[in-house]
C-alpha cells in the first residue's frame, strides 16, 4: 500500500497484478471526511457513472455481466435507486471497483475510474492527483531501470569470473585468439540454452530488427538467474564436468530458480 499526499490529503494506492487501484474513499474525504460512504453511493446512483463503469468493464473485463448492468442502468437516476460498491461488484462481477475491509479498508477503483470520480469531487483535486500519480510512476520506472542495470552489471561481473574459469580449465595452450573466442561464445551459448532455450544466433535470426543481444531483452528474473548460472558454471568447470553434463545441471537450476523468482513479491514490486 502506497500513500500519496494530494493537497494535504493522504490517498492510498495499491497494485493488483499490473493494475493500479486508488482509494476513492480517501478522495471522498476531500469533500466530507465524515460521510465518505454516502458520497460514493451518491456518485454510483448517477446514470452517467453507471454507464461509464459499465463501458469500462465491457472493455476490460470478459467476465462482466451485461444483463445485470442493463438493470442498474435502467434504474439509475430514479429517486428510489440506491447502489453501493459491494452491490455493484457482487451483481455484475465487476473488477474496476474493489471493496476492502480492515485497517487499510475502503473502496478502491482502477485509476481510470478513480480519476473520473475525482473529477466529480473536484477538478482541481483530480489534476493534483494525476500529477502525484505520474510522479509516483516515474519514480518506479527510475527504480526499475536502476535495478535492471544493477543486475546487468552483476551478470557482466560474474561473466568475467565465468570466462576466467573457462580460460583456466577449458582453453588449451597455443590457441589463436579466434579459437579462444569460439570457446567463449560456445560457453556463453551454454548459458543461453540453459536459461532461454536458444543460442544468441538463433535469437538474432528470429529478431533481425532488434538492437543488442538476447540478454539485453532479458527480464529482471532472467538476469538474476543468469548471474547465478555463471557462478555455478564456473564451479562445475573447476569440478571437471563436461559441457553436456553442465548444460543439464544448469537447465535444472534455471527452471528451479525461475519458478521461485516468478512468485517473488519483492521483484513484483519493481514491475
Amino acid at each position: 500500500m502506497i500513500k500519496l499526499n494530494v493537497k494535504g490529503k493522504e490517498i492510498s494506492i495499491y497494485s493488483k497484478g499490473e493494475k493500479d487501484y486508488i482509494c476513492i474513499t480517501d478522495i471522498a474525504r476531500y469533500k466530507d471526511s465524515q460521510r465518505t460512504d454516502y458520497i460514493i453511493q451518491n456518485w454510483l446512483r448517477n446514470r452517467n457513472t453507471i454507464e461509464f463503469l459499465g463501458i469500462w468493464e465491457q472493455i476490460n473485463n470478459p467476465d462482466f455481466k451485461p444483463i445485470e448492468f442493463d438493470g442498474f442502468r435502467k434504474q439509475a437516476g430514479l429517486n428510489s435507486f440506491t447502489l453501493t460498491a459491494k452491490q455493484w461488484i457482487g451483481k455484475t462481477n465487476a473488477i474496476g471497483l474493489v471493496s476492502k475491509s480492515g485497517r487499510y479498508g475502503g473502496t478502491f477503483a482502477h485509476k481510470d475510474i478513480a480519476f473520473e470520480f475525482a473529477t466529480w469531487i473536484s477538478v482541481e483535486l483530480k489534476l493534483y492527483l494525476i500529477k502525484e500519480f505520474q510522479r509516483l510512476k516515474e519514480d518506479e520506472n527510475v527504480r526499475l531501470r536502476l535495478e535492471w542495470n544493477l543486475q546487468r552489471t552483476l551478470a557482466k561481473i560474474n561473466y568475467r569470473i565465468h570466462t576466467d574459469a573457462i580460460k583456466e580449465k577449458i582453453i588449451p595452450a597455443e590457441l589463436t585468439k579466434e579459437q579462444i573466442q569460439m570457446v567463449y561464445a560456445s560457453e556463453a551459448d551454454l548459458l543461453n540454452m540453459a536459461l532461454f532455450g536458444i543460442t544468441a544466433k538463433q535469437w538474432r535470426d528470429v529478431n533481425p530488427s532488434q538492437d543488442g543481444n538476447i540478454r539485453d531483452y532479458a527480464s529482471i528474473e532472467q538476469l538474476v538467474v543468469l548471474s547465478n548460472l555463471e557462478s555455478v558454471n564456473s564451479v562445475l568447470i573447476h569440478q571437471g564436468f563436461n559441457q553436456s553434463q553442465r548444460l543439464q545441471q544448469l537447465n535444472r537450476i534455471a527452471i528451479m530458480q525461475m519458478k521461485s523468482l516468478v512468485g517473488n513479491k519483492e521483484l513484483k514490486k519493481l514491475k
